[in-house]
């Protein structure tokens, strides 16, 4: 028995239904990565900026560290 054209266009349309779905789940998470990426991206610019910071504090830090070190070798020979 061959199917009908009933048939044909019953399963046609579950494809569609099933195809519909499936495109409604790859947009949500299409969605959900878009929001993701751009999360992190934030994240990523703000550790950009701290590591920035904490290195120029890091260089600050070193050279104060280098003049006390140049103050106390002075003292050391005057003394």
């Amino acid at each position: 028995m061959q199917p009908t054209a009933t048939d044909t266009a019953a399963g046609l349309d579950a494809e569609i239904k099933r195809l519909e779905k499936q495109l409604d789940e790859v947009l949500s998470l299409l969605g959900a990565l878009r929001e993701e990426n751009r999360a992190l991206r934030q994240r990523q610019d703000h550790l950009a900026t701290e590591r920035a910071n904490l290195l120029q504090k890091n260089e600050a830090v070193r050279t104060r560290v280098e003049a006390m070190i140049g103050r106390l070798k002075t003292l050391e020979h005057g003394a």
